[in-house]
């Protein structure tokens, strides 16, 4: 199956042109130091661009290598992040062994099952069975001091770092019909020639024949991730540009003064934009291109939900960043915060829509 399509590869060098476009235009204003800019929000934009061309090339490299390496990759950003979570989150020595499960049991575990794509599993296991036993094991150890505040610190550090991220790769199980496909099918036809338990993998919709009106687009999986990835990263970028104008309504000045309502509502409207642009990137084509924009207007408000209450972390902690990993925005989880929102928000909406249109028949 062909998954680098004309398709794929126009996305892919878009994001190469866009990246390049912005390169140049830094270089332009750094030779004129009469622009008239702020100069540090020029490096801070400068720090972003050179981020964002680690963070898709490292991306581009994991598409080409194959669907594995794709979540291998998010795996390892998401056992960095909650490695960064549980270091600013102190805990006691009494955790260290519960802290062992969380990040060489569950971790990997979570990630094992999205790559399978076992959604009756991965949707569950953290959220139910290792919440169940942080507590448990934390209990076990019989130190009670602190203890609903040192459980509920693991708890939220899987839950945003691991459980929150891994549906970003999940998007790859996510059985897409093809542009070239024809009607999509019908829930009585599915009834007929498919039976899907939630304890089988999503991703075997795509081998369980005969859904004889689906074309699976294996192609279609990369850009619907890639588009997701860009539109986070966009909507990041674009608020804080948009936070720059002279009049600035800060929302939460307690929390964090950059995040004003200008940078929400521009960098939202902004997004939005780009994402109705991008309609033939997503499975939302056709007559209905404006799911595309509103599903890129649901990423901008998740990913600010994901910068503020990370930020309200932080400043509760006393520091300044997660980590110092990535240049510029220090650590990965400094990184990743939108991504980690916005992504079980994308996935299961997307999930939902397809279900809505019988692309794919409902679990359960």
């Amino acid at each position: 199956m062909k998954i680098f399509n004309t398709q794929t590869l126009s996305l892919i060098g878009a994001v190469v042109i866009l990246l390049g476009l912005a390169e140049a235009v830094l270089a332009m204003l750094k030779r004129r130091p009469d622009s008239g800019l702020d100069a540090a929000a020029l490096e801070t934009f400068r720090r972003r661009v050179r981020a964002w061309w680690i963070l898709f090339s490292a991306l581009a490299g994991a598409f080409l290598m194959g669907h594995w390496a794709t979540v291998i990759l998010f795996g390892l950003m998401g056992f960095w992040a909650l490695r960064e979570f549980i270091t600013v989150t102190p805990t006691r020595p009494s955790d260290h062994i519960t802290l062992f499960w969380v990040f060489f049991i569950f971790t990997p575990l979570q990630f094992i099952l999205v790559g399978i794509g076992y959604f009756g599993l991965y949707s569950i296991v953290i959220p139910v069975y290792a919440f169940l036993f942080i507590p448990a094991r934390i209990a076990l150890v019989g130190d009670y001091r602190r203890f609903l505040e040192r459980t509920a610190k693991i708890q939220a550090g899987l839950l945003i770092c691991v459980y929150c991220l891994s549906h970003a790769p999940a998007l790859l199980s996510l059985p897409l019909n093809s542009p070239e496909a024809a009607t999509p099918i019908t829930l009585e036809a599915a009834a007929n020639e498919a039976t899907i338990a939630v304890s089988e993998p999503l991703a075997s919709t795509a081998n369980k024949t005969p859904l004889k009106n689906i074309s699976l687009d294996a192609g279609g999986n990369i850009r619907l991730l890639f588009f997701f990835i860009l539109l986070v990263q966009l909507s990041d970028a674009l608020q804080y540009a948009w936070s720059q104008l002279p009049s600035k309504h800060v929302i939460v000045p307690s929390i964090n003064t950059t995040h004003t309502w200008e940078g929400l509502l521009g960098g939202t409207a902004s997004t939005t934009l780009i994402g109705a642009a991008l309609w033939w990137a997503t499975p939302f084509q056709g007559a209905h291109w404006w799911m595309a924009a509103a599903m890129a207007a649901l990423i901008a408000v998740m990913g600010f939900a994901g910068k503020i209450t990370m930020s309200a972390i932080k400043r509760e902690r006393g520091v300044r960043d997660y980590g110092t990993l990535v240049e510029g925005h220090s650590g990965v989880l400094d990184r990743i915060d939108s991504i980690c929102f916005a992504a079980p928000v994308f996935f299961h909406c997307t999930r939902w829509w397809l279900v809505l249109n019988h692309y794919i028949p409902p679990v359960g």
